[in-house]
Order: C-alpha cells, then structure tokens, then sequence
C-alpha cells in the first residue's frame, strides 16, 4: 500500500519508527537496499571462499576472537553465539518497544553493511507486520557491543526457539513463527552476530522516552501557566525582551508559550495576590523548561542518527572491497542522551513540585491552606504534595549519569562499557515518576484556579480546564487522591491537554 514504509528508501525519522511501533503501519523492503544487502552479502561470500579470517565469521567471539571456525562449523557458531549470549533477565520489554527494535534491527541490516541475505530482513519484516513480537527481557545489557542479550532473545523466535507474545499471548517462538507462516531461519555466515550486535534496543526505548519527555514538556508549560494564574503571578517575567537578549532558544519558546497560554486573563489582570517578586518556580520558569527543551533537541538528534546508523561488527563495504572491525556497537552516545534525557524531566519534576508546595501554603498563595475551604475537617491535597516530593527525591537518585559508570566484561576485552540500556531504562523510570509529579500540579493549579473565581483564567487554559474536569471533579470534600492522580497522569499522557487548546497555540 502507499502508506507502507519502505526501509532503505530514506532516513527514517523518529515519527516514521513510532507510526510502525505504535500505530502499526506496515514496512517493506525497498529494491535498492536488497541490492545493497546482497552486494554486500556476495562480498563477504567470496572472502569467506578465499579462506579470508574474519572477526566472528569464522573466529570465536570477544576474548576468543584468536580461535578460528573451520567452514564445517560456521553455522553451528553463528546459532551458538544467539543461544549462549540470550542471558538477559528483568520484566519484558513493551510490545511497542519491541517492534521499534524489529523496525531498527531490519533498517540497520537493510543499509548494506552487514553481510546478511536478504531473507534475514525480510523475516524480521515478516515478524513485524504479521505482530510476532519476541518477549526481550529489559535487564543484561552494559551496552558495550551493543545490547548483546536483549537482541539473542530477539534473535531466538527467528531460530523457532524463545518466547512471543502475539495478540497479547505469550506463546513459544516456533508456534508463533509457524501461526503466520514465518519461516525459520538457518543462520549462515556472520548472520547470527549481525542479529545480535547493535544499539538497536537502547535506541528503541531512547524512541520512546523521548516521545513521552515531549508531551510532557509541552503540557509542563500548559499546567505551569495554570499555576501562574492560581497563585495569581506576574506576567512580566515572560516579557519577549527578557528573554531576547540572553537568547537561548528554548527559553525564547517556552515564554512565547506562555505569552499565549496567558492572553486575556482577568486574574493576572486584576493580581488578587501582588508581591514585590515573584518566586523562582514561577519566574525562571522559560529558564527551566526552556533549558530542558534544548536537551530534548540534541536527544532528538543523537536518536535520529542512530536509528539509521549501522552499529554492529565486522562491516562489509562492498565498494572497496573490504571488511572492516570497529566499534559501533558502543552505545555511548545513547547512554549520554539518555542520562541527559532524565536529568532534564528530573529537573521538569523538581520545579513542579515547587509550585505545588506554593499552591498549598496560604501565606504563599493567597489561597486556603492545601486548596480546601473547610480546613481541619478535611486536609485537601496535603498528601498529594508529599507524593510528589517523594517522587521527586526518588529522581535525584535516578538521575545519577549512568554512563559514568564502566564494569568491564569479556574477560577485559571489553573494558569501558556504555550503559547505554541502564540509562534508557532509568529514563523511562524518571518519566514515569515526573509524569505523576505534573499530574499532582494539574490537579492542585486546576483547584486553585476556579478558587479565584469570580476572575477567570486565559481562555487557552479555561478550555484545559473544562476538559480536564470531564474526567476529574473539584475537589470539595477528601476523597481518595490515588485515583485522581492516575486519572490527571492518564490525561497528561494521553494529549487531551493539546486537543483542548486553542488551533493558534503551539508549544513545540
């Protein structure tokens, strides 16, 4: 169909990966990159009938890369390599996930540098379009040749051994390959080591990490303009020429943003509460998140490269006639993106939490004490306050760089390892507890706002407020919060914040 996308046609692009993992659009394989995966493959071929020695073709792997592989044996090695190295553990990773890692791994073969047959793409095609979804443990990758054990178990339903989930069913590999008609694979040179090696799996969870940071970030600026308006602040710190002469880019966006979340307000026009200045959760606000979108934007930039980079090893350039050992397999630039990625939504978390502690202080606010009118009889969102700290502290730790850490591996062969899986892993954790934090200051900002009435807030953030009380009433006596913090996180994710706003506001 014209909506297939054709892999080895053009770069894909981080939405390109998302509409196959999430919306299931269809991929195929383009006629010049078969070209370029049999080219490739007939080069190493004609190395291999030269009795050429080549790293994991026809050698062991890592410290036993000095044992040459007769020809008798290359197959047994190849197969030996997916068995031995699908050592992963930990809960599996999403069916989403997964078929971004199918997508990736069949891209990266589909360039031409690996020396696999064309059937090896196209089973993993097969897989992804048909929904055989192999169950890859999160757990067992330090990132260093890349994500060795989530990829064997990838690799083990190609074989007709492992785990799938299909329809949301875990079943055996082979069952699943044989529901659809798959055939299964008879690995043959170099095929097994292509499969697994490669940042395929970091990469993918990075895909989605920061597909989540961005919702979050732009309904970060929805929800901290609410604030605004509930603690009755100052426009004047999101005046364009502030922000012109220091004229970093994201900062220049969030306080445009902000300009637009706010026109028209008649509490920011009539400031019930005026003090001489305002509190940094509120002023600096265009700092923080501004800072935080720039991360996004360099994180976008090290995923989009990679999502069409060739990271696995030895490389075939058929062109030149040679193969080549390096290090792409090193998932570095993934581990920094993504310790980057959570240090900035850790930081989105901690400027939240400071709103809220604002909203619940009356001498603050101007507002009763914990957003409730009858205080002592009922405590308001006291509790909610503290989930947040809670959470809050739990990322300070989380945040700590994965990526600065190294155990070596291989018996010292592999000596300086990325973390890359850890950090992306760990970013996913961190989105999740800030996803909750911004649910609380939904809830506290949305409160505090119709507590000023007869004022209204900008029409921008009555229309998010109108929606958001479709799903979550005022809170007008103590009722159990869980719920209406999973209800706010769950209208957070889900972008209903984004459809109510105005056509004309765009946050980025």
């Amino acid at each position: 169909m014209s909506d297939d996308l054709l892999i080895g046609a053009r770069r894909l692009t981080i939405e390109d990966v998302l509409s196959v993992a999430v919306g299931g659009r269809k991929v195929g394989l383009s006629k010049d990159a078969r070209r370029r995966v049999e080219k490739s493959r007939s080069v190493l071929e004609a190395f291999l009938d030269s009795g050429r020695i080549m790293y994991g073709v026809n050698t062991g792997f890592g410290r036993f890369a000095e044992v040459n592989i007769s020809p008798q044996e290359i197959r047994s090695l190849q197969r030996n390599v997916v068995l031995s190295h699908a050592a992963g553990v930990g809960d599996p990773l999403s069916d989403e996930v997964v078929r971004a890692v199918l997508l990736l791994k069949a891209n990266a073969l589909a360039a031409g540098y690996s020396g696999v047959r064309p059937v090896v793409v196209e089973t993993l095609l097969q897989m992804l379009n048909a929904g055989v979804h192999p169950v890859i443990p999160s757990k067992g990758s330090v990132g260093a040749s890349g994500d060795l054990a989530p990829l064997s178990h990838m690799s083990l339903v190609l074989l007709g051994l492992g785990k799938a989930r299909v329809g949301g069913k875990t079943m055996d590999g082979k069952r699943a390959m044989t529901q659809y008609n798959i055939p299964l694979l008879d690995l043959e040179a170099k095929e097994g080591l292509a499969l697994m090696n490669g940042t395929q799996v970091m990469t993918a969870v990075g895909v989605f990490a920061l597909d989540r940071a961005r919702n979050l970030f732009g309904c970060g600026d929805v929800i901290g303009a609410m604030s605004v308006e509930a603690l009755s602040g100052s426009a004047i710190p999101f005046d364009e020429r502030i922000h012109s002469v220091r004229g970093q880019k994201g900062q220049m966006m969030v306080a445009a943003n902000f300009r637009s979340l706010l026109e028209g307000s008649e509490i920011l026009t009539e400031r019930p509460v005026r003090r001489v200045q305002e509190g940094y959760s509120l002023r600096c606000i265009p700092q923080v998140h501004g800072a935080g979108r720039d991360v996004l934007g360099f994180v976008r930039s090290i995923l989009e490269r990679e999502v069409n980079g060739v990271t696995d090893i030895p490389l075939v350039f058929a062109q030149d006639g040679e193969v080549l050992s390096g290090g792409n397999f090193h998932g570095e630039p993934i581990g920094l993106a993504m310790d980057s990625l959570g240090v900035a939504v850790s930081s989105l978390a901690g400027i939240s939490e400071r709103r809220i502690a604002c909203l619940m202080d009356s001498s603050t606010s101007g507002l009763p004490g914990f957003l409730v009118t009858e205080q002592g009889l009922h405590s308001g969102f006291m509790l909610a306050q503290i989930t947040a700290a809670a959470l809050v502290s739990e990322n300070k730790g989380l945040a700590h760089p994965a990526s600065v850490d190294s155990i070596p591996t291989s018996a010292n062969q592999e000596d300086y390892v990325s973390m890359g899986m850890r950090a992306a892993n760990k970013a996913l954790q961190i989105l999740e507890n800030a996803e909750n934090v911004l649910a609380v200051e939904l809830l506290c900002s949305c409160q505090g706002v119709e507590l000023r009435r007869p004022l209204k807030p900008a029409l921008a953030l009555q229309n998010v407020l109108s929606a958001f009380r479709q799903e979550v009433p005022h809170l007008d006596a103590d009722r159990v919060l869980a719920s209406d913090i999973e209800k706010a996180n769950a209208f957070i994710r889900s972008g209903e914040w984004m459809r109510a706003l105005p056509s004309h506001i765009q946050l980025g």
